[in-house]
């Protein structure tokens, strides 16, 4: 479709006059007014191949006529003159089978299909920030996007292991209850696991607001429609969305999109990290994501395994968490949410993604319904790198404070119930008295923030003492 031009060398090795500004021309760098058309160019396919809709499948597309690799982007002309794009996600036979990313389903057989695009790729730059889009990179807050952005492909590989420099550096996320017992890095991915109404979207806001982050990268993947403006305005705030890209594909849409609302998220998070910045990614949730990769995959005829899930949910998982962490050039550090059904924390994707990720924070019913928010039990949260980015004095106290924790809910019942005598169990004695100051040091408002140095300080003050807590301080 497009000429190549090669210059021309002399019988000495140089270049003749053309050639020589040929070569001028070559390795300069674009105009400006050139970048858009060069970035058409090279995103576009070199050949025209075309197709026809055979069979749909569970809302899948057979197309005969044509081939095409996994994850090509196609283009189907419908009937009724309008078009829908189509993302290749296997084979019927020799025969690519296609999800659509739109909402049409009036297909027809015949229907032609063109391949646009071998890989899905967005736009991507710096003027995404405070900006909110879709799955396939389009707006959604009804103004255009801006000039200056250029095509990224949001299906790319994971770094490899040894181009990953350890997590060295702690990341201050202004929630207590993390930079204390739960000190994150730089580049570490976590995941959090809740049941519905435990406060699991007022703490993604909290780290929104709050994390040391120079761009923020959020994916609502199933989200109800009517949370999503709500989200943006009451628990992101001004603020937040300042600094984020935010791409929606809620519960109604296609369960192609909703599975690719995670991909360009993840994308977009890589565009920013390959300029050097740290990029915080939030994805809420994994859980919904896995059920939309199982409606695709069992309508495409993968047979289904753990309680109902296919092969592919699985598969996919570690693939879409190793894209992030931390490179030579930048950072992405990560929360993945995720639902679990019944507040079953041992259900497969919850399992799973505990095994995937460097650390897990549960958000507790329980103690939702005592008002402590937020809603992070400790004892059953981990970090697992927490031990190499703090220093021992506060690696000492924050295990200290789990020991206390841990035997006062040993002994929860008996203390309740006032059949503990006092002095009886000097451990006990010492849970009892820091109770309610570590309860103060664990809770915070959602629009309070703190330093990690001053939460530090307020941690180590509060085990200092065997028998009188330090309180902390009055907010």
């Amino acid at each position: 479709m497009f000429d190549t031009f090669t210059p021309v060398e002399t019988d000495d090795g140089g270049d003749s006059g053309s050639s020589g500004a040929c070569h001028a021309l070559l390795k300069s760098p674009p105009l400006p007014a050139m970048a858009p058309l060069l970035d058409r160019i090279a995103t576009a396919s070199p050949l025209l191949v075309r197709g026809r809709v055979a069979a749909v499948i569970g809302g899948n597309v057979v197309v005969e006529g044509m081939t095409a690799p996994l994850g090509a982007i196609c283009r189907i002309d419908l009937s009724g003159g309008d078009r829908c794009d189509a993302k290749v996600i296997g084979f019927n036979g020799v025969r690519p089978m296609l999800a659509p990313l739109c909402g049409a389903s009036a297909f027809a057989a015949g229907d032609p299909v063109t391949l646009i695009a071998d890989r899905f790729r967005v736009l991507v730059g710096p003027g995404l920030a405070g900006r909110v889009v879709d799955a396939l990179g389009r707006p959604l807050d009804g103004k255009p996007l801006p000039r200056g952005l250029t095509h990224f492909a949001v299906d790319t590989p994971a770094p490899l292991s040894l181009s990953r420099p350890p997590i060295d550096e702690p990341l201050a996320t202004g929630v207590r209850a993390i930079d204390s017992m739960l000190t994150i890095g730089r580049g570490q991915r976590l995941g959090i696991f809740a049941g519905s109404g435990v406060g699991k979207s007022t703490l993604l806001g909290m780290l929104a607001r709050g994390t040391e982050a120079d761009a923020i990268v959020i994916a609502m993947v199933g989200e109800r429609g009517r949370e999503v403006r709500e989200f943006i305005e009451r628990t992101l705030g001004r603020e937040g969305l300042s600094r984020s890209v935010i791409v929606v594909a809620t519960s109604d849409q296609p369960a192609s999109l909703r599975v690719q609302a995670a991909w360009t998220a993840t994308g977009i998070a890589e565009s920013i990290r390959d300029t050097g910045k740290n990029v915080l990614l939030l994805v809420d949730s994994v859980t919904r994501l896995a059920l939309a990769q199982r409606e695709l995959s069992l309508a495409a005829g993968e047979p289904p395994t753990t309680r109902g899930y296919t092969p592919s949910v699985f598969a996919g998982l570690p693939r879409l968490v190793e894209r992030a962490g931390r490179t030579e050039t930048g950072s992405i550090t990560a929360f993945y949410s995720v639902l679990v059904e019944g507040d079953d924390h041992q259900e497969p994707i919850a399992d799973t993604l505990r095994g995937l990720l460097d650390g897990h924070i549960v958000l507790s019913r329980t103690l939702a319904g005592e008002a402590h928010w937020p809603a992070i039990d400790v004892l059953e949260s981990l970090s697992r790198l927490q031990p190499h980015l703090v220093d021992r004095q506060v690696a000492a106290a924050a295990d200290s404070l789990r020991r206390d924790l841990a035997e006062y809910r040993r002994h929860a019942d008996l203390i309740s119930i006032g059949a503990y005598r006092s002095g009886s169990n000097p451990a006990v004695d010492r849970a009892i008295a820091i109770r309610e100051s570590a309860r103060r040091l664990l809770t915070q408002r959602s629009d309070e923030r703190f330093s990690i140095a001053q939460t530090q300080a307020e941690l180590i003050a509060l085990t200092a003492s065997e028998t009188t807590p330090t309180s902390t301080t009055d907010h």
